[in-house]
């Protein structure tokens, strides 16, 4: 164990508490920004941060920060702390066993993760899928599919919950029960945007919804950057589906490139607005991928899984399964069958069926999926 591994341990469940508290009081500090926070730690073991205040100026604090921070009281926090935990919200520090080990190599690590969820999902090994929030229709279904087809690989699919890729990345991931965590810039308490208010419901049932934002915290666009970084943080790589050229989805992509994590786009038509970032990516060294296999064969993780076999060896697929092979724009049947490997009379019983359920209508070009935001 290195020195500043020894700073951030906590040999006890109550040690672990106050660990948390002084990183809260390290957040409620003013004037102390994040680098400046987590250099402190790398100089004073963590149980000594609220302690004399020369002790903090020869770590380098600034006179006025280590006065205030010195002389912060440690029980009101351990009383807001538990307040949290009593609403629901898990608190993760950096002192805790489950702190995800690669946020942790980040030069700014978040002091502490306010979660709702499974908070178990922060070990997983995790893909982030990102996008414009205006994505095309078909921009839309492309992250859709690789969502659900990472998370059968057993991938944890992160993004930001914003409008457009973001949700439908989240969407794919839980459609066969995958995990996925959203990424928020705001407190963790709260829904933004309030369209998302269903998709929120269903992240933190059953995946995650994670802040390093206090509870509360109202969104601003200063939040935004930071919590794209922790979405790099957290992942193995980053897939860039469809973005300008000036968008959050890059910081996200260029932040992942700083911390050596893979980074990924798919291309898409020149004409098309939202696909000049993810050419300019791939311009600058991103991986071009084309389908889930691509990102995996990317991350080195490579697996099949998830395929439905009956006896006689034939892929079996039911409706839930099905909806995966019909776009968001309309999908030929002999398309749909050549994707999904059933025959052409099984096949209409079950589109027939998906029609009549309202997930799916025809069109002059085929069938076209119903929903998915």
């Amino acid at each position: 164990m290195t020195q500043s591994e020894s700073n951030l341990s906590a040999s006890s469940e109550a040690d672990l508490f106050l660990a948390d508290a002084s990183l809260l009081a390290l957040m409620r500090t003013p004037g102390l920004g994040l680098r400046s926070a987590y250099t402190l730690l790398q100089h004073i073991p963590i149980l000594d941060l609220v302690a004399d205040a020369e002790v903090l100026i020869e770590a380098g604090l600034r006179r006025d920060i280590a006065a205030y921070l010195a002389t912060t009281k440690l029980e009101p926090l351990q009383q807001e702390l538990s307040e949290y935990r009593h609403q629901g919200i898990a608190v993760i520090s950096l002192a805790n066993t489950l702190y995800p080990p690669l946020l942790k190599e980040l030069p700014d690590p978040p002091l502490l993760l306010f979660c709702i969820g499974n908070s178990g999902l922060l070990a997983q090994p995790q893909v982030a899928i990102v996008g414009s929030r205006g994505a095309s229709i078909g921009g839309k279904h492309h992250a859709f599919e690789f969502a659900a087809q990472l998370s059968d690989a057993g991938l944890a699919v992160t993004s930001g919950m914003a409008m457009g890729i973001d949700a439908s990345a989240h969407l794919g991931a839980l459609h066969n029960g995958g995990a996925t965590l959203a990424v928020l810039g705001t407190g963790v308490d709260l829904c933004y945007p309030r369209r998302n208010k269903a998709l929120r419901e269903q992240i933190a049932q059953y995946g995650l919804l994670v802040s390093e934002f206090l509870p509360g915290t109202q969104p601003r666009a200063q939040h935004f950057p930071r919590r794209n970084r922790v979405i790099a943080g957290l992942s193995l790589g980053t897939l860039v589906v469809e973005a300008e050229q000036k968008s959050g989805s890059l910081i996200t992509a260029e932040l992942a490139m700083d911390y050596n994590r893979e980074v990924m786009a798919m291309p898409g038509a020149v004409n098309n607005p939202y696909s000049r970032g993810c050419h300019a990516l791939i311009k600058h060294g991103a991986a071009l991928v084309e389908n889930a296999e691509d990102v995996l064969a990317e991350l080195g993780c490579y697996q099949q899984k998830g395929l439905y076999i009956n006896n006689e060896g034939v892929e079996k697929e039911d409706e839930n399964t099905l909806l995966r092979h019909i776009g968001f724009e309309p999908t030929s049947i002999d398309a749909i069958a050549l994707s999904s490997q059933i025959p052409i009379a099984q096949l209409l019983t079950l589109l027939i069926d998906l029609e009549l359920e309202g997930s799916i209508i025809s069109t002059s070009g085929g069938y076209t999926r119903v929903g998915g935001e």
